[in-house]
């Protein structure tokens, strides 16, 4: 069974415009909501490649109880914590650039990580737990660590975090991370732009701090993966038109753990990670299985 976190889920709420004037009233031309939030994008991509799992972490409010239905509509189990105060509403607005403005979302008590890491300290050895994504304002960045601390040994750990967040968890030695260039540049002091050779380098030296398989993503070129065999991959990215860029990175993640359980190949998770991130990329919304797999019959 594959178990994502999402600390601070939110309701996407995407509008299409030919221009934003600021100051003036500017009119949508398309708008949809869709469940947003790292873990549960990851989840939701999982259910189109046909992946049972069950979404984790917290709501609250009318926006908490849709947050629910809609993941539970996606076909992903969810056993989410209710929380006092109202989860978050984030507005993508999608012009000539994309402009998002992200809630906040409700307070987190001590008492509900609590309750969370009880859920979690349950899941049982050779399953795969997704933390994904940023903590609310107040809570420790020692808690995805935390968090792997109190995991049954054998539970196979992937974090798509950044900053503190990530190195804390590196203790930990989880089975993947996954930044992309910008954190990783951020994490190692120098920027890394997006030559695979060099960035290889630098995911080698948090293989060496602990992460077992370190996945790139490098936008528009590629990605690329080093792993705890000591072995490097490398791919450009597939060719096709970006209709909406939100979420690609966690449907990478998605793929590459759907390839993974399936042939226990790295080549094979790789190539599906890449193929599942550009698909949803070149989609609205999240791909859809067929769509993953035309791309990767290319690479």
């Amino acid at each position: 069974m594959v178990y994502t976190v999402t600390f601070n889920p939110a309701l996407d709420y995407a509008i299409q415009t030919d221009k934003i004037i600021l100051g003036k009233t500017n009119r949508s031309h398309d708008e949809y909501i869709l469940t947003g939030g790292k873990g549960i994008n990851v989840s939701t991509m999982l259910c189109n490649l046909g992946v049972e799992n069950t979404a984790l972490g917290f709501i609250g409010g009318f926006t908490g109880a849709e947050i629910k239905k809609r993941v539970e509509q996606n076909g992903c189990k969810a056993d989410f914590i209710e929380v006092d105060g109202l989860s978050r509403i984030n507005v993508k607005i999608k012009s000539s650039e994309e402009t998002e403005i992200n809630g906040s979302g409700p307070n987190i008590q001590n008492e509900d990580i609590a309750r969370l890491i009880d859920k979690i300290s349950k899941i049982k050895k050779g399953d795969y737990l997704v933390l994904a994504g940023s903590i609310p304002k107040g809570i420790s960045d020692t808690v995805y660590s935390d968090i792997m601390k109190n995991t049954t040994d054998g539970v196979n750990v992937i974090v798509d975090a950044t900053g503190s967040l990530l190195l804390n968890a590196l203790k930990q030695k989880p089975f993947l991370i996954k930044p992309n260039h910008f954190e990783l540049s951020d994490i190692v002091g120098e920027t890394l732009g997006e030559n695979h050779e060099k960035v290889l380098t630098h995911a080698d030296r948090l293989c060496e701090m602990g992460a077992e398989n370190v996945l790139v993503s490098l936008a528009g070129n590629g990605a690329v993966l080093s792993t705890q065999n000591g072995r490097h991959y490398s791919c450009a990215a597939p060719k096709g038109k970006v209709l909406d860029s939100v979420g690609a990175g966690d449907s990478m993640v998605a793929g590459f753990l759907f390839g993974w359980l399936e042939s226990g190949d790295y080549e094979h998770a790789f190539k599906m990670g890449i193929a599942s991130g550009s698909a949803s990329a070149f989609s609205k919304g999240f791909a859809k299985k067929d769509a993953v797999m035309e791309i990767y019959k290319t690479l």
